[in-house]
């Protein structure tokens, strides 16, 4: 099996159009049967293309194998559905430029009566289709050798007992620790200039958003490479 695992998206429809182009090209060069997409979460905010975006995994997922674990962001987002308290904090998060995607545009210092307008604007304006997609994204998918997840595991703790909580944001605890978790930990969540690989994990997040750099890891038989937004056919061998 070979598996193409895509970093933080981050609302850059853009560069998922190219990277996924890419993607399209190697499978012509390196046929196989039937590869499998693992998208690892963060496909909104900060970016100018949220909305559209997630139409685009919509898309690819209907014709393709494709697993899509949840993002920090995606869990803000869906929270504010039913939870008002968690608006100021998404949009410090790049929530306002989804908003905008969706044809809302918020206002700076925001009361309490325009969030609950901004709240029904949201419910009003979010498609059932991504309300869905949402709802429906996977914590953490395991596969082979590899366990996916966005942003990494809380170490000491068995990868079937891993908390939501850290999945989705932890940081520090997991990037300095030298463990075997008993599977390489593919995750994104922090941003790094490149692909980072260590003996425990790989960090495939290169913050598209901000570096214009959207990377993908190729996972076949093993063997691992890299496909990204920047430079056509910017593939290396990292095995």
């Amino acid at each position: 099996m070979r598996i193409y695992a895509v970093g933080d998206i981050h609302g850059r429809l853009d560069l998922l159009d190219l990277l996924l182009a890419r993607i399209e090209q190697d499978v012509s060069v390196r046929p196989v049967a039937r590869p499998m997409f693992v998208f690892l979460g963060d496909y909104i905010d900060r970016g100018p293309s949220s909305r559209a975006a997630i139409d685009r995994l919509i898309a690819h997922g209907r014709s393709n194998e494709c697993v899509f674990l949840k993002g920090n962001h995606e869990q803000i987002a869906i929270k504010c559905l039913s939870d008002r308290s968690l608006f100021d904090q998404w949009l410090r998060l790049g929530g306002i430029e989804t908003l905008i995607s969706y044809g809302i545009s918020p206002k700076p210092g925001l009361d309490e009566v325009q969030i609950v307008r901004l709240q029904a604007a949201f419910h009003g304006a979010l498609p059932q289709a991504h309300f869905r997609f949402f709802r429906d994204l996977q914590m953490s998918f395991s596969c082979g050798d590899f366990f996916f997840a966005h942003a990494g595991v809380r170490p000491n703790v068995h990868l079937s007992r891993q908390k939501e909580s850290d999945l989705l944001w932890i940081r520090d605890e997991f990037l300095s620790s030298n463990e075997d978790f008993g599977k390489i930990v593919v995750h994104g969540h922090t941003p790094t200039r490149e692909i980072e690989v260590a003996s425990n994990r790989i960090n495939i997040d290169t913050g598209a958003f901000a570096t214009g750099r959207l990377s993908c890891l190729v996972i076949d038989q093993g063997s691992l490479s890299v496909i990204d937004s920047e430079k056509r056919g910017a593939q290396e061998n990292r095995s």
